[in-house]
């Protein structure tokens, strides 16, 4: 039976064609007009009433989470503390790469020490649980101790890693920033603010933009006018940050604080090179792209290109060859 012998008299199946493609066009198009109009009224009130009934649960919800979290934290201070942690090098250590990372809290601390702590005899126990007493692998016994000893690797390591991880995006976003934070830091210094009032006004500028080059101009801004040495409170951003753009900026104000030389012009040809260091970044990795689309390039672009080009051919001939 024919799907066509079933259309009205006088129709054919060139025309029933025709029809449904003109409808699923005109369907199409009513539903982009439809999703651009704006909404009506009482669409918005609904929306509206159910953004704000998800954020009254939210907000419900918050306290149970927050207490448990802070007998989770709990708990994992009272183990830092009996394992005397705290008081040990590793401790100095991880508020290093923490502060790297952008977290100062202790509670980051305690999390990341009692993480260090239980997470590799946590992921040893359970992968030799897994693995050798319960019979749910039939892996041989080499690999079945390869895995429990990288599982043991992964809990000594995964913090670090995590930590690492986080460290490098958070100096990515701080090296972008660094710049445009310098040419404020200029305007502030031609206007005639002093340090603490540039540090503060720029951490103001750059609060929706850049939080994280705004946090550290803060807390340093905070520094600036508690610490007993102004010097320390810049050594601590450079500390904070293992970026040379900040190193630099930190040698430049504390050159100008102890010598008393121009700090808007030194500030300005600072952010130049940083500028142009940054555009030369950019040019070597354009320069490194042919290179690199190269062999993406050799294995999925020039088999499909030959497939077309030969393939005709190479059937025809096969065809002949058939013929004959």
């Amino acid at each position: 039976m024919n799907i066509w012998d079933n259309l009205p008299l006088g129709l054919s199946p060139e025309m029933a064609i025709s029809l449904m493609a003109m409808l699923a066009a005109a369907f199409t198009v009513g539903a982009v007009w439809l999703a651009a109009l704006p909404p009506s009224a009482g669409t918005a009130r609904a929306r509206a009433l159910q953004t704000r009934q998800k954020q009254l649960r939210r907000e419900s919800q918050m306290p149970k989470a927050r207490e448990r979290l802070v007998q989770t934290i709990g708990m994992m201070s009272r183990v830092v503390d009996q394992l005397k942690l705290m008081k040990s090098k590793q401790a100095d250590q991880a508020v290093r790469k923490l502060a790297r990372a952008g977290i100062r809290s202790r509670d980051g601390q305690v999390i990341y020490l009692f993480a260090k702590a239980t997470l590799p005899f946590a992921l040893g126990i359970g992968a030799i649980l897994f693995l050798f007493v319960l019979p749910v692998t039939d892996y041989s016994t080499a690999t079945k101790s390869f895995l429990a000893v990288a599982a043991i690797g992964a809990g000594l390591y995964g913090p670090d890693i995590y930590l690492k991880n986080q460290a490098d995006k958070r100096k990515l976003l701080l090296n972008r920033s660094l710049p445009d934070a310098l040419d404020l830091m200029v305007i502030c210094a031609e206007a005639g603010l002093s340090l603490d009032s540039a540090f503060q006004r720029v951490s103001r500028e750059l609060s929706e933009s850049f939080p994280e080059m705004s946090d550290e101009l803060g807390l340093t801004a905070v520094e600036l006018g508690f610490l007993p040495e102004r010097r320390q409170a810049l050594e601590n951003l450079s500390a904070r940050n293992d970026l040379p753009g900040l190193r630099g900026m930190v040698g430049t104000l504390m050159q100008s604080e102890r010598y008393g030389t121009p700090l808007a012009q030194s500030l300005r040809v600072l952010a130049h090179e940083l500028r142009n260091e940054r555009m030369m970044k950019a040019e070597e990795k354009a320069a490194r792209l042919p290179a690199i689309l190269t062999v993406p390039m050799i294995l999925f672009i020039l088999p499909p290109l030959f497939v077309v080009l030969l393939g005709p051919a190479a059937l025809a001939v096969i065809d002949k060859l058939l013929t004959m």
